[in-house]
């Protein structure tokens, strides 16, 4: 178990709890409103293409802004940028809720996605500034298992609520959050980063800081493991709701259901993730879950070469692709971190903009490819799992010694 965090009087209870909230920004960001996304589409008069958008703008506009966050943050403190960011958020949530046209939408979809990189991205440092990096990967876990909770229930409400009052309810959900979680910023959080790197903005220094992360192996190789694991998932989130809702001729309520089974297979695998780090370690986790992912993607694809379009035929895969996704991210997003005690903000940033671009050239490929079928999901689920797999088995076995 891990020891009580560093320098700090918050407890680690409290920790867990604003690494919960900040890290769930991104499910409930994207998963609350997956189940509306088809009527939003409707609604607005888009195209499927159009759609996507509000999913690809929001997250490389995420990850691209975690780019200057980061810097900031090493420079004055995760603390100011919690709260510039989480306003941010709130008043994006707001506007996106009454948005009146797609461009709209994807406007403020993408300055959502902007205040949403502050958030995630400080929570990874917070991990780093708080913990060693031999405790970091348990007690991120923790944090993911806080995030999985979240994500279980993202789904199913976003549905129940398109069912009940439409889109723009399932929208405004997002602005009741954030402002849950700056009342918890500002009332609650204390700073962790202790000594700040004035330096940090001077672009020389940040030139400097970003290329000893990208040719430093062990950041490498849990980077392209989380990009991986990151990359199936937005697969997932980004086609499963074309698919099953006009597919498989899923209700919306339905599909929110299916999400929330995903969800909580991720929560377990969360767990199963501190208890095989404690007993195997970092590198022979990975490699095991590695299996689980090549086993999901791998299936899936076959089922739908072989002509099985069922709902079955998607979910039983997914359920062991996302089990390894809770043991590949905990483990990717800590020991890509973990050797920049004094640049945790800049490594976390470039972490997650890596991811961020993983995802947003996946969307433009489904975007596409979308074509009324089980198939642009499928094999994009097979491609992901089988680079896990390989990422698993080589790089971090060779490099991921934290």
């Amino acid at each position: 178990m891990p020891s009580t965090p560093r320098h700090t009087r918050m407890s680690a209870a409290q920790v867990v709890l604003v690494l919960s909230l900040l890290l769930g920004l991104q499910p409930i960001t994207t998963d609350l409103y997956l189940p509306a996304l088809p009527g939003l589409t409707q609604d607005l008069g888009a195209s499927m293409a159009q759609a996507q958008l509000t999913l690809t703008a929001l997250l490389l506009a995420f990850g691209a802004s975690q780019l200057v966050w980061g810097p900031i943050s090493d420079r004055f403190g995760r603390r100011p940028v919690l709260l510039v960011g989480m306003v941010a958020y709130l008043l994006a949530s707001v506007a996106s809720a009454l948005s009146e046209s797609m461009h709209t939408l994807i406007i403020w979809r993408a300055l959502q996605g902007v205040a949403m990189g502050a958030g995630v991205m400080c929570a990874r440092a917070i991990v780093r500034d708080l913990y060693e990096p031999s405790q970091g990967a348990t007690v991120m876990s923790k944090g993911l298992s806080g995030l999985g909770v979240i994500a279980c229930l993202s789904a199913p409400v976003g549905g129940a609520l398109t069912s009940l009052w439409g889109w723009h309810a399932a929208l405004m959900t997002l602005a009741v959050f954030s402002a849950f979680t700056l009342a918890l910023i500002a009332l609650r959080f204390e700073e962790t980063l202790v000594q700040k790197n004035p330096q940090a903005l001077q672009w020389k220094r940040m030139l400097q800081t970003w290329w000893l992360i990208l040719r430093t192996p062990q950041f490498v190789a849990f980077s392209a493991l989380s990009m991986a694991s990151y990359g199936g998932l937005f697969t997932f989130l980004a086609a499963s709701s074309f698919v099953y809702i006009r597919v498989l001729g899923f209700s919306a309520t339905q599909y929110g259901l299916t999400m929330f089974l995903n969800s909580f297979i991720y929560l377990l695998g969360t767990f199963a993730c501190r208890r095989m780090v404690a007993r195997y370690g970092v590198r022979r986790s990975v490699a095991i879950a590695g299996i689980f992912s090549l086993v999901g993607g791998g299936s899936m694809a076959l089922l739908a070469q072989a002509g099985v379009v069922a709902g079955w035929a998607i979910m039983l895969p997914m359920c062991c692709f996302i089990f390894a996704h809770g043991i590949h991210q905990p483990c990717g997003q800590s020991g890509a971190v973990a050797p920049f005690p004094q640049a945790a903000g800049a490594a976390s940033a470039m972490n997650g903009f890596l991811m961020m671009v993983a995802a947003f050239f996946t969307g433009q490929w489904l975007g596409a490819h979308m074509n009324g079928t089980v198939f642009p999901l499928a094999y994009g689920m097979c491609f992901w799992g089988v680079l896990l797999a390989l990422t698993a088995w080589t790089l971090v076995k060779r490099y991921g010694q934290i």
